[in-house]
């Protein structure tokens, strides 16, 4: 009981506005004060648990995306992914789908991929016929493909608050990421073909080829780096903390000398955004992770097994229970505070009913990306409205409409289907 009580602390406070470090805060208090343990005593568990060198990923991954938004590096994987498969009617919608899924491939963000390619592709593409409202909605949706296409910010919380294998994360999440981008690709076609007010392009293809070609040698730069990151994590050359060392020396070269966008002043910049992101995790981590011991300290995961196992008849059962609670709290929360939350916490009842703690991970990951982007709270929707400059009344109705056509056969997919997300662990030995 005093765990829920806890829980409904942050909710409530973040509902009211209250900044998230400080919502943390009261939670940990709470616990604290319901169980009468003396926070003080629990400070330096917190502190060292984020003395982890898998964390320093995290300021890198971070800088490197707001490094790519400022160097040029996201306008040249657009030309690219728009000359390769933005010939069709859906194709400028294809592209911008396409193009978050790479980007995510780089920087892990959701947020970053929306403020990159969003302030891009907007303007063209409601040029081109498209609707704003389902532009904004399709770029929220498109976006959060960074959490889970592989280097992801998400899974390497999830790996540290829950003791698990950053890589081996990675990988769940890669199969339900590719599935969502595919299905997000035929849904844009059909809805573009069934409204048939676009223009096709008529390039003929010798032209069509030269474009691609052009584009992809301005892109190589750019391009290359999901390659260097991905191929050096999951081919034993470097940790992903050391990834995201590489990917931050090589990006700021590429912006500042080869595309020439970004100089000291912008570096600065995205120096001190990065740095100011990177603060409010750590701190949120701290208290989770006070939390955690609290929550060991009073068996709370197993007596919440317990009651689930009384309250629900059957493991199936408590599996549906989990993703529509996480799906719940992902509609009023950020994937952070998510992941800090429920992934200590529940993972012991997701051992129990016999979910792989990896699998897990691809679970709880689809879950905070069909939260992030449904209102009310829907904080990634309300970024792609603010970046696409639309009210949210025009994006509500298409982003729900992704989300059941989408994202939730995605999810149901995932949790029923172990194989979706295990596979890739378990042929390259992470399991």
């Amino acid at each position: 009981m005093g765990a829920l009580v806890a829980i409904l602390v942050v909710i409530i406070l973040m509902f009211l506005g209250v900044p998230v470090v400080f919502s943390f805060a009261a939670m940990t208090l709470t616990l604290s004060l319901i169980y009468g343990i003396e926070i003080s005593s629990l400070m330096t568990t917190g502190f060292w648990a984020v003395n982890s060198v898998i964390l320093l990923a995290l300021p890198l991954f971070i800088m490197t995306g707001y490094v790519l938004q400022s160097g040029g590096l996201a306008r040249r994987l657009i030309d690219f992914v728009e000359a390769l498969v933005g010939n069709s009617k859906s194709g400028m919608g294809a592209s911008m789908i396409v193009a978050c899924a790479i980007f995510g491939a780089i920087s892990g963000t959701a947020s970053a991929a929306v403020a990159a390619i969003g302030r891009i592709m907007v303007d063209p593409m409601e040029r081109h016929g498209y609707d704003r409202g389902y532009v904004a909605a399709l770029l929220g949706a498109s976006s959060l493909l960074g959490l889970l296409i592989p280097p992801s910010i998400t899974m390497i919380l999830f790996a540290v608050v829950t003791r698990q294998s950053v890589t081996a994360c990675f990988l769940a999440t890669v199969g339900p990421g590719i599935l969502l981008m595919i299905l997000l690709i035929i849904y844009n076609a059909i809805r573009i073909r069934m409204g048939g007010e676009l223009p096709e392009k008529t390039l003929p293809v010798a032209d069509r080829w030269r474009n691609v070609g052009t584009a992809g040698w301005k892109a190589m730069p750019a391009l290359m780096m999901p390659v260097i990151i991905l191929g050096g994590i999951y081919g034993g050359f470097f940790t992903p903390t050391e990834a995201a060392a590489i990917a931050l020396v090589y990006a700021i070269p590429v912006g500042m000398f080869v595309y020439r966008d970004l100089n000291l002043k912008g570096l600065f910049d995205c120096v001190v955004q990065a740095a100011a992101t990177t603060g409010v995790i750590m701190v949120i981590l701290v208290f989770s992770f006070i939390s955690s011991r609290i929550f060991t300290m009073e068996r709370i995961p197993q007596e919440m097994t317990g009651f689930l196992f009384d309250v629900f008849e059957s493991p199936l059962a408590i599996l549906i229970a989990v993703n529509l609670f996480l799906i719940a709290l992902g509609m009023i929360m950020d994937d952070v505070s998510i992941i800090a939350i429920t992934g200590p916490l529940l993972l012991p009842v997701m051992t129990e009913i016999g979910v792989e703690p990896v699998h897990f991970a691809a679970i709880i990951g689809m879950s905070v990306v069909i939260g992030c982007n449904t209102p009310p709270m829907a904080p990634i929707l309300f970024l792609s409205c603010r970046v696409g400059n639309v009210g949210m009344s025009r994006v509500t109705k298409p982003a729900l409409q992704l989300i059941l056509f989408t994202a939730l056969p995605v999810q149901i997919a995932v949790t029923f289907w172990p194989g979706l997300s295990l596979f890739l662990p378990r042929a390259l030995g992470y399991l």
